[in-house]
């Protein structure tokens, strides 16, 4: 026990298939308290590295004790999803975090649309962060700015998409895969795809499925974690 208890404090990444309907930040905490409560640790630091939003599925990052120091190195990495666009609708959120605001003609959609639309967003892109995201403006969260109803202007950035390509499509659905660099907002990019095909979009599935070399494929569940740290 007590060389695990070291192991944890000097520094452990730690895979975790982030569970739907979970904020990064709360399986951070379930994990530091199960480390914690285990091992019998009164302090220890875990952070992820990047976030992954509540609706979204996948592999999130943590790193433990003196790693934390090196969460930046993982941030930058280029990162990996498969998800599902929904055509003919879209949500504030760009997500299924909020309900559906306008419907949308999808009639003209077909497969060769599809993929004319797709070179659009291969390579260095603009890309305009939705609202209802974490980042900050004064100091304040843009999702707060979007709960209280205000307008805030959000700058666009540029973000590179590396590969993009339609995995299945049964209308008004498309399954997707998409690598891209750090930053990218997928929920925007369904926005934005939906716009360029004279139409709407929102994300209604997602999972992260690669952060650079780690894959979802060697990731652990929360409750599988808190098993392996009684053993």
């Amino acid at each position: 026990m007590s060389e695990l208890r070291e192991k944890f404090l000097n520094g452990e990444v730690i895979l975790v298939d982030k569970p739907f309907n979970w904020t990064s930040f709360q399986v951070v905490n379930k994990i530091r308290w199960m480390i914690k409560t285990t091992l019998g640790i009164k302090k220890i630091k875990v952070g992820h590295a990047g976030t992954l939003d509540p609706m979204a599925s996948g592999l999130l990052i943590l790193c433990t004790g003196k790693m934390t120091k090196q969460i930046e190195q993982f941030m930058g990495q280029e990162k990996e999803y498969v998800g599902t666009f929904s055509l003919g609708a879209t949500t504030p959120s760009y997500d299924l975090e909020t309900e559906i605001n306008q419907y949308f003609p999808i009639e003209h959609i077909d497969k060769k649309l599809l993929e004319n639309t797709l070179t659009q967003f291969t390579g260095i892109i603009d890309q305009q962060p939705p609202v209802f995201s974490a980042l900050k403006k004064e100091g304040k969260r843009l999702y707060e700015f979007a709960r209280e109803g205000q307008e805030v202007e959000v700058p666009s950035r540029k973000v590179t998409i590396r590969n993009f390509e339609i995995t299945q499509i049964n209308f008004p659905e498309i399954d997707f895969k998409v690598n891209c660099s750090k930053g990218t907002y997928i929920r925007s990019l369904a926005h934005d795809f939906g716009k360029s095909l004279n139409s709407g979009a929102y994300l209604s599935l997602l999972r992260r499925t690669r952060i650079g070399k780690y894959s979802i494929d060697n990731a652990i569940q929360i409750e599988d974690f808190e098993k392996l740290l009684e053993k």
